[in-house]
């Protein structure tokens, strides 16, 4: 395959680490915080009963569909408020849930392989979720993050695609774009011109109605194994410079 991209951009969630053992530990986090702070709130809004009213919150604010912190603070400042606690525990309570939200579990290869992939070409993060490199300690190894949040649109609307490739300093051609999720990483990617790997860790089928990728692959070291083995070994690197 003629495929030598100058960047890459990476998917977060579900694709470094899973999300779910993440968000339930964060909601476990939230839950403790209010037992002891908002007693009210807790006894009125257990776990289950939370996370329902987060789902509420998301479909009568479409707004901020691209914005998973403000579902979750306008969660708690409603549960806050209709228990009456207050409204003052709503920053600490969003702090106890993304502390721990961010507190993740690498998938195996992660690791070793992020850091081979980033020693070879410029990564962005990008990401619809509310991940914090920084806080997850590994900040170093991107040059540009991007998140829904913060851009105002979302995978796999191609703004956000477009946006993350300006800031690598590439065109979308130039740039192939890692993730989980057949429908926002993959086919959002190529409908606004990326190339694009699927990260198939459950061996699932693709559906027929999405557009192929132009990679797939069982693990993120896999994916290394093959830029180095196709791109960047030495008989590549020769070839494409005397092109």
């Amino acid at each position: 395959m003629n495929l030598r991209p100058l960047a890459l951009s990476l998917d977060l969630d579900d694709t470094l680490w899973p999300i779910w053992p993440a968000i339930e530990r964060a909601e476990l986090a939230l839950d403790a915080f209010l037992r002891e702070h908002a007693p009210r709130t807790a006894a009125n809004f257990p776990i289950h009963r939370m996370r329902k009213l987060r789902e509420q919150v998301a479909a009568r604010h479409p707004e901020y569909a691209h914005d998973f912190s403000q579902q979750r603070k306008l969660s708690l400042l409603h549960a806050l408020e209709s228990s009456g606690d207050p409204g003052h525990h709503l920053e600490p309570a969003y702090e106890a849930f993304i502390a721990s939200r961010n507190q993740v579990d690498f998938y195996p290869d992660v690791p070793e392989a992020l850091a081979r992939l980033s020693s070879r070409l410029p990564i962005a993060a990008l990401t619809n979720g509310n991940a914090d490199l920084a806080r997850i300690g590994i900040d170093h190894h991107f040059q540009v993050f991007v998140s829904a949040r913060e851009h105002g649109h979302a995978k796999p609307d191609a703004p956000i695609f477009h946006a993350t490739c300006e800031r690598l300093g590439r065109a979308p051609a130039e740039v192939l774009h890692i993730g989980d999720d057949p429908l926002l990483d993959v086919a959002g990617a190529r409908r606004a011109g990326l190339r694009s790997c699927w990260i198939n860790r459950e061996k699932q089928r693709w559906p027929a109605n999405l557009p192929r990728p132009d990679l797939e692959f069982a693990t993120l070291a896999d994916l290394a194994d093959w830029l180095d083995h196709h791109v960047f070994a030495p008989e590549n690197i020769a070839t494409t410079e005397t092109r």
